[in-house]
């Protein structure tokens, strides 16, 4: 069982992102996107301070984000690492599994990932993460190099705002479907 405080705000510039991304997507009625909390268990509280001190996941998460872009189901996972190459280790089987179920009921899967190295978010599709999943499984690389991915597919950023729905729309084109 992961300790809460051991992994604690991790990937939390990159997550304050995307919130602030989804915010301004709500507002301009693009797209409604929510952040899944990942239930905890509480274990020590600072009862003085009011807040959590340590905690366990008491279940799996299956992705940070769910929601819908002008009547798309889409859900993703935001990930980041530090390196110029993103470990499969980061995703987890059952986060798979719950992207493919979701995608065979016709919704979009994908991943945001921060490459901190060079301060870079990538969109990496579905179809592009089994393909990365299966070749760490199989023994081959483990991690996915930044020179691997399609270039197509940066997230052009403005500011705070990650313009995912951008790539979002190159994924729809891509599997052929017109829609935003």
């Amino acid at each position: 069982m992961a300790t809460w405080n051991s992994r604690g705000l991790r990937g939390s510039g990159l997550e304050e992102m995307v919130n602030l991304t989804n915010e301004r997507y709500r507002q301009g009625g693009l797209a409604l996107i929510q952040k899944i909390p990942t239930p905890i268990k509480p274990i020590n509280i600072d009862k003085e301070h009011r807040h959590i001190t340590l905690a366990y996941f008491e279940q799996r998460s299956t992705v940070d984000y769910i929601g819908a872009v002008q009547g798309i189901p889409v859900c993703f996972d935001a990930k980041e690492c530090q390196a110029a190459a993103f470990p499969m280790a980061n995703v987890h089987e059952h986060q798979i599994v719950f992207m493919e179920d979701f995608e065979r009921q016709g919704g979009i899967a994908f991943l945001l990932i921060y490459f901190g190295i060079n301060n870079t978010y990538y969109y990496m599709r579905f179809k592009e993460l089994v393909k990365f999943w299966n070749r760490s499984k199989t023994g081959r690389a483990k991690s996915v190099r930044f020179d691997e991915l399609d270039p197509a597919f940066v997230i052009p950023v403005k500011g705070y705002y990650l313009q995912y729905l951008t790539c979002l729309q190159k994924d729809l084109d891509q599997r052929g479907d017109t829609q935003p």
